[in-house]
């Protein structure tokens, strides 16, 4: 009874998530912000760390997997006998989460976290945020490519029902601090510079916000935004770990995980 009582208060909460993703998506590409963006730099950085951090978090924390038709609306279980039950039509959700469960969790981990920081600092990069602003076209391919690598790292981080992280709790607290030192580094470099990096941006004395506090707001967005993403992760997977070493829910996971993937290839080769 609890357990359907936390499945009813999390569904719309997740659905809420998701809608709120794919609404900052599209609005940091449509006027006004689009425009904004090509004006000042902490408006350039907000639009960053909406694609990079805030909607891929929010889209695998909203998990619109079965409701896009991506992943089925039945549960994978196995019965007290130990007979595995799968959905009737495994979509291409299911069929990922499969793949995934036969390979390394943590050096999928890894290798995501990695490939990430790097993409997130190339786009920081001066010739490359110049470009953004004189290049409008050049915005939907960051959008895109962070959408993608963000969503990949994202769903390893955390619970995107049916897809489950596949490190360790340990590992995505030290990925989750790692891309975040990182591109806190960045702006940091950024906003305590005495000159601007980044030249298609133009200030004029006396008008509007001046190039020392543009950049201050952008070092401070980047900052807070990176913050209120992986700082909830971070501490979360903390606790459950100070909890139990070895979670039992983990394991028992990745127990039903096995049989689950033995029995469906099993099935198929048969």
């Amino acid at each position: 009874m609890q357990a359907k009582r936390s499945a009813e208060w999390v569904r719309p909460l997740r659905s809420a998530c998701a809608v709120v993703g794919v609404v900052l998506w599209f609005g940091f590409l449509l006027p006004p912000f689009f425009m904004w963006a090509r004006r000042y730099e902490f408006v350039q950085a907000i639009q960053f760390g909406v694609f990079a951090f805030w909607v891929p978090a929010l889209l695998a924390v909203g998990a619109p997997w079965s409701r896009l038709r991506l992943a089925s609306n039945e549960s994978y279980a196995v019965t007290p006998s130990g007979e595995r039950v799968t959905p009737l039509r495994l979509r291409w959700i299911d069929r990922l989460e499969l793949k995934r469960s036969n390979g390394s969790g943590q050096s999928r981990a890894i290798a995501l976290g990695c490939t990430f920081t790097v993409l997130a600092i190339f786009w920081r990069v001066a010739p490359i945020v110049d470009g953004l602003v004189r290049y409008p076209w050049l915005t939907i391919l960051e959008a895109l490519t962070l959408l993608v690598v963000g969503g990949a790292l994202f769903v390893d981080l955390v619970e995107s029902p049916p897809i489950r992280p596949g490190a360790p709790r340990t590992h995505r607290i030290a990925i989750s601090a790692i891309v975040m030192w990182a591109v806190w580094v960045v702006a940091y470099l950024d906003g305590m510079s005495h000159v601007s990096w980044y030249h298609a941006f133009h200030h004029v004395a006396g008008r509007g916000i001046s190039q020392a506090a543009d950049q201050q707001l952008s070092a401070g967005f980047i900052w807070a935004m990176t913050a209120a993403v992986f700082m909830p992760i971070i501490f979360w997977n903390l606790v459950h770990w100070l909890e139990s070493e070895e979670d039992p829910s983990d394991e028992l996971y990745r127990l039903v995980r096995e049989e689950r993937t033995r029995g469906f290839f099993g099935t198929r080769e048969s």
